[in-house]
């Protein structure tokens, strides 16, 4: 029986479906898991850690923060034993038998954490990445990077869409440091001219990385053996969202969405998910419907959000957009 490791923001309020699972399930016709399958592996500790309200088991975690930020880390479940934690910057303090608090650095940049669990156990590597606060755009470039100009007022108020605090900074060293297992810091880089230029600026959020890694799960689960997904389009500056013409309060501006397909062997097209013989938008609809379909199990609700699929056009492939908004919305582009 296959098995997801379970991620979650505690606290948040379960969201009821527009329909239900059994109706999802049946858009999604099941394929038999390929021969290379096992080649995937989740890279998951017998224990997890809370942080940022986020938990996780993954071997490889990321958190990001501003200059001195305090950052509460505390290990959630597990077998029973000690547990310990160390840092190569920055100052640690025990909270408890399985919590500490870590006060990151003045300086930005990208910092590590290893929390060890008892004997015979594995050890989760935290990134965190300390990041360059907003402060220091100057008439909407930051370091020689365009950002642009966040909108002034969020929508009725609404904390998604405030301008970010700070931006994590990826150089030619840092870019290909991975977020988590199965994907890296330059898969979420903005698109923009020029494309050889660093630094560059990202916001990424913790919550959409876990959730692509369970996406990713999920998408192996049936049969289509992928070691990561492709992102197309991942963080955007209003800049560039703006030359793409991409609605005011796109959630790609706040590091919370992304643009995937999957693409198994690095072609740049989305996969024969149908197995019909062509690439179309039915591929990015099956991918679309295994999304939803497990949105609505009870372990993975915490990760909706909006969703919608699209068609090829002469600059991409059919791809899907999930973001981690917190309320559902579906629709076709």
């Amino acid at each position: 029986m296959h098995t997801h490791t379970i991620f979650r923001r505690p606290g948040r309020l379960c969201l009821n479906r527009a329909i239900g699972l059994g109706l999802a399930a049946a858009l999604i016709a099941w394929r038999p898991p390929s021969p290379s399958a096992a080649a995937y592996k989740k890279e998951t500790a017998p224990f997890s850690i809370a942080f940022e309200d986020e938990e996780s088991a993954y071997l490889e975690t990321s958190v990001f923060v501003m200059p001195k930020a305090a950052l509460q880390i505390r290990v959630v479940a597990g077998p029973p034993g000690e547990y310990s934690i160390e840092t190569d910057d920055g100052q640690l303090a025990r909270r408890g038998p399985r919590s500490w608090q870590w006060d990151a650095p003045a300086k930005p940049g990208l910092f590590k954490l290893e929390v060890k669990g008892p004997p015979h156990t594995d050890t989760i590597t935290v990134r965190a990445f300390v990041m360059v606060p907003a402060v220091e755009i100057k008439d909407g470039y930051l370091n020689g990077y365009r950002i642009g100009t966040y909108p002034d007022t969020p929508p009725k108020g609404n904390p998604l869409y405030r301008a970010p605090p700070g931006f994590v900074e990826v150089t030619k060293v840092n870019q290909d440091t991975r977020v988590s297992p199965h994907f890296r810091l330059k898969q979420f880089v903005c698109k923009q001219e020029p494309l050889a230029q660093f630094p560059k600026y990202v916001v990424l959020e913790e919550r959409l990385i876990l959730n692509l890694e369970t996406i990713l799960e999920e998408v192996n689960a049936r049969g289509f053996d992928a070691d990561t997904l492709h992102v197309m389009s991942g963080y955007r500056t209003p800049y560039y969202n703006g030359v793409l013409r991409d609605v005011r309060y796109s959630m790609h501006q706040f590091g919370g969405a992304a643009d995937i397909f999957v693409d198994r062997h690095d072609k740049g097209v989305m996969d024969d998910l149908t197995r019909d013989g062509r690439v179309d938008l039915q591929d990015a609809r099956y991918l679309h419907d295994l999304i939803d379909a497990m949105l609505m199990r009870p372990p993975f609700r915490e990760f909706e959000g909006g969703m919608g699929y699209y068609p090829a056009t002469s600059a991409h492939p059919p791809f899907v957009h999930v973001d981690v908004r917190g309320s559902r919305a579906r629709w076709q582009g």
